[in-house]
C-alpha cells in the first residue's frame, strides 16, 4: 500500500508541476530559512563549549556605585585570587588575566606584533587549551615563560615543530622563552589571544595591582561540583571590603556559560543580553516554517475543486476515508522531503554568504546526528502539519455532491484559510516595521554629534619609546601632503575603561563618589581628533610646562559643578592639578548613552597609538602607503600596524547591525513566502467563482472590474493583518528602544509605509491571478463548469 501512495503521489506531482514546484519552492525556502538560524543558534548556546569546566567556571564581576548609579565592572584586584583560594573553600583554583597586550617579537625585519595575555599557573588546569608540543602542568613554571597558539608559533618561526625552547626578544626588554604550542583558539569562545605569558612576569612592571582599590585584571575561579552559587555571591559580597574598608567593588560570580549570551547588565542587575535575539529569531524562524506549512495547505485546497472529482470516484468505488488520508499524507511527506533536499543543497549555496553576514563559522554537517535528525524531524512534522488539514478537507467531499455539481461545504475551511493569511501578513508587516525602526535606531546612534571626527582616522600602532623622535616624525607626516595632523594617545579615544574615582576638588560632597576616565596624550591632540575646546588651551609643545596640568570635558564640570572651569584644582592623594581647558563632550565607552567625567593628562611618554588625520579628498590606499614609509623610515624596527577609529567604533554594533541585516532578509522572505499563500488562496477564490466570473463577462464586465472585485477580498485581509500588526510592533520595539538613553521616537510613518508595502505586495500579487482568472473564454468557464 505504501508503494502504491508513493507511485501515486508522484503521478500527481508530475501533473501538476506548476503548483508542485510552487508548493516545494515555498517549503524549502521555509526550512531553508529555518535551517540557516538554528545553525547560529546552535553556534550562540555552544560558546565556550570547548573547555571541560565550563559548567564549574565563573569569571569575578564587580557591583560599582557612582553618583548614585549602580554599574557592572568586569576588572577586578590582583590579590583576590589568593585570598579566594585560601578563605573560601568552594573555590577550587582561581586565574588572573591581564588585559591584552600587543607586543613585538623578534628583531629587525623579522619582527612580528603578536597580541597576547598574563596568567597565572592554573590557567591551563582551569581551562581546556590542548597542547600540541610543551607539557601543560610546567608551561608557565618559568617567570618568562612564553606559550604560542600554532598561528602565533609559525608568524614567528615560520613553523609550529621543534619551537620549544627557543628564545623570543620582546620590545619590553625580556627575552622569552617558548615552552609550549598550543592549538588555535577557537573563534566561538571567550578567550582570544596569540601567546600567553606568566602572571608573575607581568606583575613586576605592575606593582600597583597589590592594591586592594587597583581593578586592572580579569578574574576566574573554579567551583567545586554543586557548589551553590547564590550562596556564595551572597556570602563574598563585602568579601573586598574586608580587606579595604574605603574599596567600592562588591564582587559576584557569573558563569562562563552565561558570558556571551547574557553579559549585560543595568541598574545593579542582570538585565537580557545577545539571549533575548537569539530567542527572538529562535521564534522567527518556528514562525518561517509555520508560515511555509500554511501556504502547503492553501495551496493544496486551492486544487481541492480539481481533485473533488478523483476523490469521488474514489470513494464510490470503495475507497475508506482513512485510505484517502493516507495518499494526501503520503503526498504531503513526499513533497516535504522533497523540499527538504532543495532547502539542503540552498543552505549549502548560502552559507558562506550567511557565514560572513554572522561573522561565524558554520557547518551544515550531514553526518551529525544532531542535525541529520533535526532535518528529519522537521520534514516530517512539516509534512504532517501541512498535509493534515488537506487530507481531512478533501476527505470528507462527498461523492453525490461532487457529481451533481452541488456546493460543497467550505465556509469553515474558507474561515480557516483567511485566519491563515491574516497571521502571515501581520507577521510580515511586524518584521518590516522592527527592521525600519532597528535599521533608524543604528543609523541614528552611528550619526549622532561625537563631538570629533572619526571618518578615515588611522590609529597605529606604535613603539613605547616612539615618543621620543614623535616631533621628527610628525614633521615628516606632515610632508607627505595626505596628512592634515598627527598626535599621540594611550587607547582608542572610544575606550571606555582606565578610569577611577580617587578625585576630589574644593566643594566636593564627601559622600559623592564619581568615576572619572583619563587618558594621556601628546599636545596637538584635540586639533588632530577635530575635538573643540569651548575654553582654555591647549597643552604646550613643552611638555614639562604641563606636567601637572589637566584638560577636562564638560562632564567633568558639570561634576565638579563650577562656572569657572580654569583654574580649578583637581587632587589625588599624590598629586595636584590644575584645569587648563574645557574640551566639548565627545563620545566614548557608553556609545549608546552620554559621556561621563574625562581628564586629558600631557604624558606622551605613556602613548602607544599614533592618530593620523588624512586630508580632505585623499586616497585612502595613498595615506596608508606614505605613513607606512614615514614609520618605517623613522622607526624600522617595529612592524607597521593600524586600523581605522570608524571600524572599531562600528565594532559596537556588530550586533545591533547583524539584527538589521537579519531582520531585513527575513522580513523579505516572510513577505515572499506569504505572498506564495495568498497567491494559493488567491486561485482557489477564483476557481471556486469560475462560473461567476463568467456570467460576468458575458454580462459585460471588464477585465478590470473582474479584478478590482476579486483583489478586493485580499486588500481587506491586508488591512486587517495591518490592524493586528501595528500595535504588536509599537509594543515591542517601545520596549526594544527603552535600552537606549539615546534613542529615536517611533514614527507614524513608519507604519503607514509597512502598511503601504504590504497591501502594494499583496495586491500584486493576487492580481497576477486575478487577472489571469478574468482574461479566460467565459463560454468555456460555463461549458466545463
Amino acid at each position: 500500500m505504501i508503494k502504491n501512495y508513493i507511485k501515486t503521489a508522484f503521478r500527481n506531482l508530475w501533473n501538476s508541476k506548476g503548483y508542485s514546484l510552487l508548493n516545494i519552492s515555498g517549503l524549502a525556502i521555509g526550512v531553508a530559512c529555518a535551517a540557516l538560524i538554528f545553525l547560529w543558534v546552535e553556534s550562540e548556546y555552544s560558546f565556550d563549549s570547548q573547555h571541560a569546566k565550563k559548567d564549574n567556571l565563573y569569571r569575578i564581576l564587580e557591583w560599582q556605585t557612582y553618583s548614585g548609579k549602580t554599574g557592572m565592572y568586569s576588572s577586578s584586584p590582583g590579590p583576590l585570587t589568593e585570598a579566594l583560594i585560601k578563605e573560601r573553600p568552594e573555590v577550587v583554583n582561581a586565574c588572573h588575566f591581564s588585559n591584552h597586550q600587543l607586543k613585538k617579537f623578534g628583531k629587525g625585519p623579522a619582527a612580528v606584533l603578536a597580541k597576547g595575555v598574563y596568567a597565572d599557573k592554573p590557567v591551563f588546569s582551569m581551562f581546556t587549551l590542548p597542547f600540541v608540543q610543551g607539557n601543560a602542568a610546567t608551561a608557565l613554571q618559568q617567570v618568562n615563560a612564553l606559550v604560542l597558539t600554532e598561528s602565533a608559533a609559525k608568524k614567528m618561526f615560520g613553523n609550529t615543530t621543534n619551537v620549544v625552547g627557543k628564545t623570543l626578544p620582546c620590545d619590553d626588554g625580556q627575552d622569552y622563552v617558548v615552552t609550549g604550542v598550543i592549538k588555535d583558539l577557537s573563534p566561538n569562545g571567550t578567550l582570544q589571544f596569540e601567546w600567553i605569558g606568566n602572571y608573575d612576569r607581568y606583575f613586576t612592571d605592575n606593582k600597583w595591582l597589590a592594591s586592594w582599590g587597583a581593578n586592572g585584571l580579569d578574574t576566574y575561579v573554579e567551583l567545586r561540583p554543586g557548589t551553590d552559587v547564590a550562596a556564595v555571591n551572597k556570602s563574598i559580597y563585602n568579601f573586598i571590603q574586608q580587606k579595604e574598608e574605603k574599596a567600592a567593588a562588591h564582587i559576584f560570580l557569573f558563569s562562563l556559560g552565561d558570558l556571551h549570551m547574557r553579559f549585560h547588565f543595568e541598574d545593579g542587575k542582570q538585565s537580557g543580553g545577545l539571549i533575548q535575539y537569539v530567542r527572538m529569531f529562535t521564534t522567527i524562524a518556528w514562525i518561517i516554517l509555520l508560515i511555509a506549512c500554511i501556504n502547503f495547505m492553501n495551496l493544496a485546497t486551492a486544487r481541492s475543486q480539481k481533485r473533488a472529482k478523483e476523490v469521488g470516484v474514489r470513494k464510490v468505488l470503495g475507497a475508506a476515508r482513512k485510505t484517502l488520508i493516507g495518499q494526501f499524507i503520503a503526498e504531503a511527506l513526499l513533497m516535504s522531503y522533497l523540499a527538504l533536499i532543495l532547502a539542503v543543497i540552498v543552505v549549502a549555496l548560502v552559507l558562506p554568504a550567511f557565514e560572513t553576514l554572522v561573522q561565524k563559522d558554520l557547518h551544515l554537517q550531514l553526518g551529525n546526528p544532531l542535525h541529520s535528525g533535526a532535518l528529519l524531524a522537521i520534514g516530517l512534522v512539516c509534512g504532517l502539519v501541512a498535509g493534515s488539514y488537506p487530507a481531512l478537507y478533501l476527505s470528507s467531499f462527498n461523492p453525490i455532491y461532487v457529481f451533481k455539481g452541488l456546493k460543497m461545504k467550505g465556509s469553515a475551511a474558507t474561515v480557516v484559510r483567511r485566519v491563515l493569511v491574516v497571521m502571515q501578513f501581520s507577521v510580515s508587516i511586524m518584521l518590516i516595521i522592527c527592521t525600519i525602526i532597528i535599521f533608524q535606531q543604528v543609523q541614528h546612534i552611528k550619526n549622532r554629534d561625537m563631538g570629533m571626527d572619526k571618518n578615515n582616522m588611522l590609529m597605529v600602532s606604535i613603539d613605547k619609546d616612539m615618543y621620543k623622535s614623535f616631533t621628527r616624525i610628525k614633521q615628516d607626516l606632515l610632508a607627505t601632503g595626505v596628512v592634515r595632523d598627527a598626535a599621540l594617545c594611550d587607547y582608542e579615544i572610544v575606550y571606555g575603561g582606565n578610569n577611577g574615582s580617587g578625585y576630589t576638588w574644593d566643594g566636593k560632597d564627601p559622600t559623592q563618589s564619581v568615576l572619572v576616565s583619563t587618558r594621556n596624550v601628546s599636545p596637538g591632540f584635540f586639533n588632530t581628533m577635530s575635538m573643540k575646546l569651548q575654553a582654555g588651551r591647549d597643552f604646550q609643545a613643552n611638555t614639562v610646562a604641563d606636567t601637572a596640568n589637566v584638560i577636562v570635558n564638560e562632564a567633568m564640570i558639570a561634576a565638579i559643578g563650577t562656572k569657572r572651569p580654569i583654574g580649578q584644582i583637581i587632587r589625588t592623594d599624590n598629586s595636584v592639578y590644575t584645569v587648563v581647558g574645557v574640551v566639548k563632550n565627545f563620545v566614548y565607552g557608553d556609545v549608546y548613552g552620554q559621556p561621563g567625567p574625562l581628564m586629558f593628562f600631557c604624558y606622551p611618554e605613556a602613548c602607544n597609538k599614533l592618530y593620523v588625520h588624512p586630508k580632505a579628498n585623499t586616497s585612502i590606499a595613498d595615506v596608508i602607503a606614505k605613513v607606512k614609509d614615514v614609520l618605517q623610515k623613522d622607526n624600522p624596527a617595529y612592524p607597521f600596524d593600524y586600523r581605522f577609529l570608524d571600524d572599531y567604533y562600528n565594532e559596537f554594533f556588530v550586533g545591533e547591525n547583524l539584527i538589521g541585516h537579519l531582520s531585513r532578509i527575513f522580513a523579505a522572505l516572510a513577505i515572499f513566502i506569504s505572498c506564495l499563500g495568498l497567491l494559493g488562496l488567491a486561485a482557489f477564490t477564483a476557481e471556486r467563482r469560475i462560473r461567476e466570473i463568467g456570467v460576468r463577462k458575458v454580462l459585460g464586465a471588464s477585465v478590470t472590474g473582474i479584478t478590482a472585485l476579486l483583489s478586493a477580498e485580499f486588500l481587506q485581509l491586508v488591512a486587517l493583518s495591518a490592524l493586528i500588526a501595528f500595535p504588536i510592533a509599537w509594543w515591542a520595539m517601545h520596549n526594544w528602544l527603552q535600552q537606549y538613553a539615546y534613542r529615536i521616537g517611533i514614527s507614524w510613518w513608519v507604519f503607514a509605509l509597512a502598511g503601504v508595502v504590504s497591501c502594494f505586495v499583496a495586491l500584486a500579487t493576487v492580481s497576477f491571478q486575478a487577472v489571469k482568472a478574468a482574461l479566460t473564454n467565459p463560454i468555456k468557464n460555463l461549458r466545463t463548469e
